[in-house]
């Protein structure tokens, strides 16, 4: 297993007018798991170390981070929690919701707080009592779906909508809610739906095969790290039959998506590492320090699958802007660092 350590450091001599000798930097050791390789994942993994390294300097603190990835790996995720554990980290992170809670059975009984990102139903999937008071060792951010929301923009770029394909895993605690709560809203609709699942690259391609053979005129695919992962190996298939694809997260746009709906990670990352501050500088309880939300209203649009399925952007825009925050436009990349180095 490859494992890749590194070091945020800023030491700081804070002295006053009165005093002769340096104080010395207190040091913490954090330790971070994602769960999977995907753009919005590794944006908030991102943006927690440039954060930490920018608080380090704020507050005269040194962030000893160790990170890793398991890919999805349940093995691979307890060595890296085992590891965790014995190099005495001070915190865990937990990015996405199969990590967070391996981390909370880990911790139990320990005085070791676990800070967890990416986590869309806290209270459904048992890492917390409320978001107000989680009652635990445990607290975070989460990137909560709006589901009905992007179920209008769907209405509105195409009102004519009879029938929409579900995609997603089975597998994945992030998709439950967000998918029964797509059943209901389409439900009270009188939209017809169809469900096709895939818990591996090679299944999520038959199953939006699938879709494009049941003749679906959209599909909805929640914050699925699965269907994320092979979001480049389907899009062109949907262009082909010209099927838009909307998605929890600008990331399945950033790879190709018609659109992507819903928080800014990088903005969740950063909120993350203030989170993990203020438990390990400012003694917070994690208990009792609420969990994290997010305004859901940007729309991403990727203006190339736009075009390529015979849409005008501006229209598309004028149609989604008064149900979002705001409209944003991306081109199709493997990662947002190469968008932002175009």
């Amino acid at each position: 297993m490859k494992k890749r350590m590194l070091v945020i450091a800023a030491a700081v001599a804070a002295t006053t007018m009165m005093m002769t000798s340096p104080v010395m930097a207190e040091d913490f050791k954090v330790g971070i798991c994602n769960y999977v390789d995907d753009a919005s994942l590794n944006q908030i993994v991102d943006n927690i170390q440039s954060r930490l390294e920018e608080l380090g300097k704020e507050k005269g603190v040194t962030f000893d981070v160790s990170y890793d990835n398991c890919n999805a790996d349940a093995s691979v995720m307890e060595q890296i929690i085992s590891d965790f554990q014995a190099d005495k980290v001070d915190l865990m992170v937990g990015v996405a919701t199969p990590v967070a809670m391996r981390m909370q059975s880990a911790t139990e009984g320990s005085n070791t707080p676990v800070v967890f990102s990416a986590v869309s139903d806290p209270v459904g999937s048992g890492l917390v009592d409320s978001l107000d008071a989680p009652g635990a060792n445990i607290t975070g951010t989460s990137d909560y779906l709006d589901t009905s929301s992007i179920m209008k923009l769907i209405q509105a770029q195409n009102p004519d909508v009879k029938k929409i394909g579900l995609l997603y895993d089975v597998g994945q605690d992030s998709s439950t809610t967000a998918i029964h709560e797509a059943k209901d809203y389409l439900d009270k609709e009188g939209i017809e739906y169809v469900e096709r699942t895939g818990t591996t690259t090679d299944e999520v391609q038959l199953a939006a095969d699938a879709l494009i053979a049941d003749g679906v005129d959209a599909v909805f695919t929640p914050t699925d790290n699965t269907i994320m992962t092979a979001e480049l190996s389907i899009y062109e298939k949907f262009i082909d039959a010209g099927i838009p694809h909307y998605t929890g997260a600008d990331s399945f746009a950033l790879n190709g998506a018609f659109v992507g709906y819903g928080v800014d990670y990088a903005n969740l990352g950063q909120k993350t590492a203030d989170m993990i501050a203020d438990i390990l500088i400012d003694n917070a309880d994690p208990s009792k320090t609420a969990v994290e939300t997010f305004d859901n209203g940007t729309a991403t649009v990727n203006t190339e699958t736009c075009k390529a399925l015979g849409l005008d952007f501006d229209t598309v825009k004028k149609a989604f802007e008064p149900l979002c925050t705001q409209v944003n436009e991306i081109t199709t990349a493997e990662s947002f660092d190469e968008v932002e180095s175009k």
